[in-house]
């Protein structure tokens, strides 16, 4: 021996554990004679029983994986969207707009995770509309931006961002209201 464990073939498990629960010597006889050369195959001989509190830990343990699984993926796939230049520009865009934070609230101004299952969330290569949840300390809202990736910079501009808060106000963030002429954010119905 050289210090190694025995390491076993799956044909060596299959001829110890299963073969002989497969394989039976004939019982019948054809045509009046007894066969010595042909082996049935039952499915099982011996019922295999495996003890409940194993399955159930299967369960779990399978459950566990499957979650962490879904949860991870989810949290990447925010991180992705956080992280991205049309996500950020349009940010920008809505805290440079002094009208909108204020009917927020802002600062302190919360983003919250995209609906991921929210049908006017669409991004291709070339183009990006993304409805982001925000929270400020008087209202909250949604933040509907549409971008535009320029095929020879590669970069992304934002060509429209619009505040609608859920008590009905609708505010243009790219073209403001002035707040020397004293304009309200419209009202939608």
């Amino acid at each position: 021996m050289n210090g190694k464990p025995p390491t076993f073939s799956f044909r060596f498990l299959l001829a110890i554990f299963l073969v002989p629960n497969f394989l039976v010597p004939p019982q019948k006889k054809i045509n009046g004679k007894r066969t010595l050369f042909i082996w049935e195959t039952r499915v099982l001989t011996k019922k295999m029983r495996v003890p409940t509190i194993k399955l159930q830990q299967l369960t779990i343990f399978a459950t566990l994986f499957t979650g962490g699984g879904i949860g991870t993926m989810y949290y990447l796939m925010q991180k992705k969207f956080a992280e991205s230049d049309y996500h950020k520009l349009a940010l920008q865009k809505l805290e440079s707009c002094p009208i909108a934070m204020e009917n927020l609230g802002a600062p302190p101004l919360k983003i919250h995770n995209i609906h991921l299952t929210d049908r006017e969330n669409r991004i291709d290569q070339q183009t990006a509309q993304v409805k982001i949840p925000v929270t400020g300390s008087k209202a909250s809202g949604y933040l509907y931006t549409s971008s535009i990736r320029d095929p020879i910079t590669n970069r992304w501009s934002v060509k429209l961002a619009v505040l609608r808060l859920k008590e009905g106000q609708t505010i243009n963030v790219m073209n403001p209201p002035s707040v020397a002429t004293d304009c309200r954010p419209e009202e939608t119905d």
